[in-house]
C-alpha cells in the first residue's frame, strides 16, 4: 500500500522511534502538508532563478549589446551561492541529527531556514549592485538549504520505504507547480520586483507552517546524541566510496544529472533571446508558456512514476530512463533550435526529470550508511542537487562563450546526462 485510499480512515502519524527504521502508512494530512510546505520553497527559490535575478543583473548592468557579460555576472553570483549550498546542506543535516530539541530534530531547522531564506529575498529585492545580489543571494540559498536539508531527512525519519518513491514525487511535483506559480505572480500579479520578492517570502512562510504543525518526531535524548564536536562533525562529511559504494555511486549519478538538467534549463530565458532572437517580452511570455509544458510532464511523471516505482520495488531501472529522455531533449534542442522544438524538448525533460526526481530521491534514502546519520548524509546527496542548479548558469556562460553558443551547450547538457544515466549500472544494494 502506498497510501490510505481515499474515503478510508486515516491512520494516525506515528512518532517513529528515533533510529528505527518507519513502517506505518504516512497519512493523507502529512503528505498534503509536505507538499504544500515544497510549494512555498520551489517558488521562491525557482522564480528569482529563472527571471527575478537575470533581470536584476541586467539592470545593473545597464545598456549595452554584451549579452553574455550578464550571463557570466549572473553566473558568478550563483556559483558563489553554489559553495555557501555546498557548506549548509551537510552541516545543517549533522547539526540537525544532534538537536535535541523538544520540537524534534528537524523542525526547528525547518523554521530556521525558513526565517533566514524569507527575510533573504526581501533584502535581495533592494539590491541594485552585484555585491548586494551576490551576498543577498548567497544567504537566501544557505536558507533554502537549511530548511531542505532538514525537509528531506523526514522522509528517511518517518516514511517506509514502500511509500518512499510516491512521497518523493511531492518533492518534484510542487517544484513544477511552484516554478509556473511563481513566474505568473512576477510577471502577472506583481508590479514591483520589490514585491515579487516580499511576496515569495511571504508565501513560503505561509506555507511552510502547516508541516511544522503536522509533522511529529521523536525527541533525541542527549544519550544517543552523536559525538558532538566540530572535529567530528567535520570528520562525519566524508562517506568512504570504497565502503559505501552504492552511496557514491547514488551521488555521482545525482550530480551527473542534476547537472545536465541545469545546463539545459537555466539559460532558457538568454537561449529564447539571443539564439531565437525574441525580443524581451516575447522571451518571457515564451518561457512561461515553455515552463507550463515542462511543468505538466514532471507533475505526471514525479506522481506515476514514483508511485509505479514503489509497486515494483525497483528505483534503478526509472532513473536510468529518466536521465537519457533528458539527454534526448538537450540534443534536440542542440541540433533542432527552434521554439517548437523547444516545447516538445520541454515536455520529454519535464517527463525524464520528473521521474528522476521522485525516484532518485527514494533511491538516496535506500542507500544511506548509519541511521544516526540520516540528516548528514541526506545533506551530503542533497549537495548533488542544489550546488549544480548553481553552478550551471556560470559553467553555462562559460560554454555559450568558448564551446559553440547555446548549441554546445545542450550539446554537453546531453552528454552529461548519459553519463549520469550509466553510473546507475553499479548500484548493488537497490534494484
Amino acid at each position: 500500500m502506498n497510501a490510505p485510499a481515499p474515503g478510508a480512515p486515516q491512520p494516525h502519524a506515528e512518532v517513529v522511534p528515533v533510529f528505527a527504521e518507519p513502517r506505518q502508512a504516512i497519512p493523507a494530512l502529512w503528505i498534503a502538508a509536505f507538499a504544500t510546505a515544497w510549494l512555498g520553497i520551489w517558488m521562491a527559490q525557482l522564480a528569482p532563478v529563472q527571471l527575478l535575478l537575470p533581470v536584476q543583473v541586467d539592470e545593473v548592468r545597464g545598456t549595452g549589446d554584451d549579452w553574455q557579460q550578464s550571463v557570466i555576472a549572473f553566473g558568478i553570483i550563483s556559483g558563489i551561492a553554489g559553495v555557501c549550498a555546498l557548506i549548509a546542506y551537510p552541516l545543517t543535516g549533522a547539526l540537525s541529527d544532534r538537536t535535541t530539541s523538544r520540537f524534534g530534530r528537524r523542525r526547528p531547522w525547518i523554521l530556521g531556514g525558513a526565517l533566514l531564506f524569507a527575510v533573504s529575498l526581501v533584502v535581495l529585492g533592494l539590491q541594485n549592485s552585484y555585491v548586494g545580489l551576490g551576498v543577498w543571494w548567497s544567504l537566501a540559498l544557505t536558507g533554502f538549504c537549511v530548511m531542505t536539508a532538514a525537509l528531506t531527512a523526514t522522509i528517511s525519519d518517518q516514511v517506509p520505504v514502500r511509500q518512499r518513491g510516491f512521497i518523493s514525487g511531492w518533492i518534484s511535483a510542487p517544484q513544477a507547480i511552484g516554478l509556473i506559480l511563481g513566474l505568473l505572480l512576477v510577471t502577472e500579479l506583481i508590479l514591483s520586483r520589490v514585491f515579487g520578492y516580499l511576496a515569495l517570502a511571504v508565501l513560503l512562510l505561509v506555507l511552510a507552517v502547516p508541516f511544522l504543525l503536522v509533522s511529529k518526531e521523536a525527541v533525541l535524548t542527549t544519550a544517543q546524541r552523536p559525538a558532538f564536536s566540530l572535529r567530528a562533525i567535520v570528520a562525519g562529511m566524508w562517506v568512504s566510496p570504497v565502503k559505501h559504494p552504492d552511496f557514491a555511486w547514488t551521488l555521482a549519478s545525482r550530480i551527473l544529472v542534476n547537472l545536465g538538467n541545469a545546463l539545459g534549463t537555466t539559460l532558457l530565458l538568454y537561449f529564447l533571446m539571443f539564439h531565437l532572437n525574441m525580443s524581451a517580452g516575447e522571451a518571457e511570455e515564451n518561457l512561461l508558456l515553455l515552463t507550463l509544458v515542462y511543468m505538466i510532464f514532471v507533475i505526471i511523471a514525479s506522481l506515476l512514476g514514483g508511485r509505479l516505482s514503489d509497486y515494483l520495488g525497483r528505483r534503478k531501472p526509472f532513473v536510468t530512463f529518466a536521465a537519457i529522455l533528458q539527454a534526448i531533449a538537450a540534443i534536440m534542442l542542440a541540433l533542432i533550435p527552434s521554439f517548437s522544438v523547444a516545447l516538445v524538448a520541454g515536455a520529454l525533460l519535464g517527463l525524464g526529470y520528473g521521474a528522476f526526481l521522485s525516484v532518485d530521491q527514494a533511491l538516496a534514502t535506500q542507500v544511506l550508511p548509519d541511521p544516526a546519520d540520516r540528516g548528514k548524509d541526506l545533506g551530503v546527496m542533497n549537495i548533488a542537487s542544489a550546488v549544480p542548479q548553481a553552478v550551471a548558469p556560470l559553467l553555462g556562460a562559460w560554454v555559450v562563450a568558448y564551446l559553440g553558443g547555446f548549441t554546445g551547450l545542450f550539446l554537453v547538457s546531453g552528454l552529461i546526462a548519459i553519463l549520469g544515466a550509466a553510473t546507475i549500472a553499479p548500484i548493488r544494494r537497490v534494484q
